[in-house]
């Protein structure tokens, strides 16, 4: 029970320290890295996320850790996620693994139950984002499509001849027929 509110001057004085320049590093390294890594989240960059967050704690609290170590765990997570993005843009495998397909959870005005269910997607969330889109009525929806970030994309008419940009949902067209 000794020193639960108050430890020393040098204590605080070394967490308000080390947590602002493990933060500058960590902004700095996050930049350095690019957009990508800053981007909207699947579940592995939601990990990688995390675990900086973590990180970040564990270098500002913990005296046994220093700021030169907790650069490098930033430096190494930031360079895993960075060479684990540029792996899944040459090889499928790699992307497979990483990420999810977007799925169809609405086509030709007909809300698929059973994906909906599957995805653990509420009416309720479909409802919100086509009223997001200014849409009434989902029977006048071509296709909705769950992104693997979790973001709900909405079109309303598929053009046959161009539709090249949902040949990658996984369960395009319902029932396997184009």
């Amino acid at each position: 029970m000794k020193n639960i509110f108050f430890d020393s001057w040098e204590s605080i004085i070394r967490t308000f320290v080390i947590t602002i320049l493990a933060y500058v590093c960590l902004i700095l390294f996050l930049r350095l890295s690019g957009k990508r890594t800053l981007s909207k989240m699947n579940a592995f960059d939601f990990i990688v996320t995390v675990a900086l967050g973590s990180c970040l704690a564990t270098v500002s609290l913990n005296k046994n850790v220093a700021l030169t170590d907790g650069a490098l765990v930033f430096l190494t997570l930031i360079f895993l996620q960075f060479l684990i993005t540029t792996l899944s843009t040459k090889f499928e495998v790699v992307k497979y693994i990483v990420t999810n397909k977007p799925t169809l959870i609405v086509y030709k005005g007909e809300i698929l139950y059973d994906v909906m269910k599957k995805e653990r997607i509420t009416k309720d969330e479909l409802f919100a984002a086509a009223r997001s889109n200014g849409i009434t009525q989902v029977e006048d929806l071509d296709v909705v499509v769950l992104e693997t970030t979790g973001d709900i994309t909405i079109i309303k008419k598929i053009d046959g001849e161009n539709a090249e940009a949902l040949s990658i949902i996984s369960n395009f067209p319902p029932g396997g027929s184009k």
